[in-house]
């Protein structure tokens, strides 16, 4: 499922009013009852109770797509067009099967949803048969395990690019953290990185790389509306949340931290956050909870001196909760993990969602305006010379 704040209601902004056709291969009688429910289906769909997670809405934008206008052949869009690349995804992933076929599972996954596609004025109930078969999509940034305990872990799956986030993995970690919540046998979702590095923070390809027809202005308005819909996933997941920093960690890794419910280290960790040596400027809330955990000065000496902490001045500082040796840092985690998710559910949700209510709007406040001095500062002659000199020294 892609994350609620990086894909909004697909279907509300993407789906036009369009009338089937009735020329189909099949019998006249049979299409025209057909597009009836297809049409009925796609009002009754606006009307469910709870709006479906983004995976079942970009299933639905895709299929209504295919059925109106066949297979997808329009060009993909540039990859700084998040959502418009996930749409545009989601359908050509269609391929070439048949208006009347994605019209049939256009109905049948609104009726498996729950939508009154029958005009009964009751909503249909879902049956196994209602439902189309939708495998769970494959990642191809992250690995995840989903325990039986209810336990899910998220590796970050780039070692020879010391798992750079990729706008893919930005993505990849905001469906993960959605899927999570809305499962209702998830008890807790723990973030780590596979190889010897936790992560390196962005990919810097991310700013170099196919730039779109705006020019840089566009980018970094683009980049911002991502970065603030991934660090949104951070502060509303409902779960515990827990990182298993693994290894050295660089930037956005790292001030998602204090938006984490617990924090454990390798000793082997590192903690850094380059901010204005790239001529850049704090994100993921640190300008406000960085404070808050480890005091002004010393958040000074994080956010704007870029102090590099150990594991245990991470752990001295309060970022992090313990620290462990390298040799049994996984078997740790995994013991602290199962114990939390041990625990009685509905009670974890309720105190976690009680902590956060005093400051939830305000770190979403906070992260809009660290947003808003990012897209600046991208696009800012400091900033660009510092990457460009960065990515220099790299080649």
């Amino acid at each position: 499922m892609l994350a609620a704040r990086v894909l909004p209601s697909l279907l509300r902004r993407s789906m036009p009013s369009v009338a089937v056709s009735a020329s189909r291969t099949f019998s006249s009688c049979t299409a025209a009852a057909a597009s009836e429910s297809f049409l009925r289906a796609k009002d009754a769909i606006k009307d469910l109770p709870e709006r479906p997670g983004n995976d079942v809405m970009l299933q639905l934008y895709a299929l209504f797509k295919q059925a109106t206008e066949g297979a997808n052949k329009s060009p993909a869009p540039g990859m700084m067009d998040f959502v418009g690349k996930a749409k545009w995804s989601a359908w050509h992933d269609l391929g070439d099967i048949s208006k009347e076929e994605a019209e049939a599972r256009y109905i049948a996954l609104c009726k498996s949803l729950g939508a009154d596609v029958d005009g009964t004025g009751a909503a249909a109930a879902a049956t196994a048969t209602d439902a189309p078969a939708a495998p769970e999509g494959e990642y191809t940034t992250l690995i995840v395990e989903r325990k039986e305990n209810g336990v899910v872990v998220a590796t970050m799956n780039r070692p020879a690019k010391k798992n750079a986030i990729s706008m893919d993995m930005y993505l990849e970690l905001q469906r993960v953290m959605a899927e999570t919540a809305a499962d209702p046998k998830a008890r807790a979702l723990v973030l780590t990185g596979k190889g010897d590095w936790y992560s390196s923070g962005n990919d810097l390809s991310n700013f170099t790389e196919n730039m779109p027809a705006g020019g840089p202005g566009e980018m970094a308005k683009n980049a911002a509306a991502l970065l603030k819909g991934f660090v949104a996933s951070f502060i509303d997941f409902p779960l515990p949340l827990i990182a298993a920093v693994n290894g050295p960690a660089v930037g956005i890794p790292v001030t998602t931290l204090g938006l984490c419910d617990f924090v454990y280290a390798s000793h082997t960790a590192t903690f850094e956050t380059p901010f204005t040596r790239l001529g850049q400027s704090p994100e993921a809330c640190s300008s406000v909870v960085f404070p808050r955990i480890m005091g002004r000065a010393r958040a000074n000496e994080v956010l704007l001196a870029g102090k590099k902490l150990t594991a245990a001045e991470a752990c001295e500082w309060g970022l992090v909760n313990e620290v462990f040796s390298s040799t049994d840092f996984k078997a740790q985690v995994a013991a602290r993990a199962d114990a939390v998710a041990a625990l009685p559910p509905q009670s974890m949700r309720l105190s976690k969602e009680l902590i956060n209510s005093t400051q939830q709007a305000e770190l979403h406040a906070v992260n809009a305006a660290e947003c808003v001095l990012l897209q600046e500062r991208w696009v800012s002659d400091e900033c660009m010379g510092a990457i460009m000199a960065f990515m220099s020294r790299k080649k």
